[in-house]
């Protein structure tokens, strides 16, 4: 299993920042272009255990999966949310989202993405794999919320 951590600033308020990882697909979308669904198929009033089914997009090919709610948390100054999924019966992920007040107007996210190869040939592939995806994910939910936010 491979894993990765990375945390930046975003120069947006909490709630702002947490709109795109916690909102609707539209908002989502924004930030993961690839998701072009996101059903709730169980949902639950403590939000650990929810499910929602997810449609990615990679080229002309729709992958299809179940997204679980594995962790969530939503204070004031402290927010986190853990999803998983398997994909295409070949990887288990894991993607946790942390943001953390820094003061009104400045937010920082730590993004942790793991990866478990379930064939043993996919293994082959994960010597290969790099941070460059949670690095490239990172920059565009700061240059997203950086660029959207409207001050009332």
């Amino acid at each position: 299993m491979k894993q990765w951590t990375r945390e930046i600033e975003i120069n947006r308020p909490i709630e702002h920042v947490w709109s795109y990882l916690n909102g609707s697909l539209e908002q989502m979308h924004k930030i993961m272009p690839q998701v072009v669904e996101n059903k709730p198929i169980k949902l639950t009033d403590e939000v650990v255990g929810s499910v929602y089914r997810q449609k990615y997009k990679e080229g002309k090919r729709i992958e299809e999966y179940d997204v679980h709610t594995l962790e969530y948390v939503n204070h004031p100054n402290d927010k986190k949310l853990k999803i998983g999924f398997t994909l295409a019966n070949m990887f288990e992920i894991t993607a946790r989202y942390e943001l953390r007040r820094v003061n009104d107007q400045k937010t920082v996210l730590t993004y942790t993405a793991t990866n478990k190869a379930l064939k043993w040939f996919v293994k082959l592939f994960m010597i290969f794999a790099t941070e460059k995806v949670v690095v490239k994910f990172l920059e565009t939910v700061k240059k997203v919320a950086e660029s959207e936010y409207q001050q009332d």
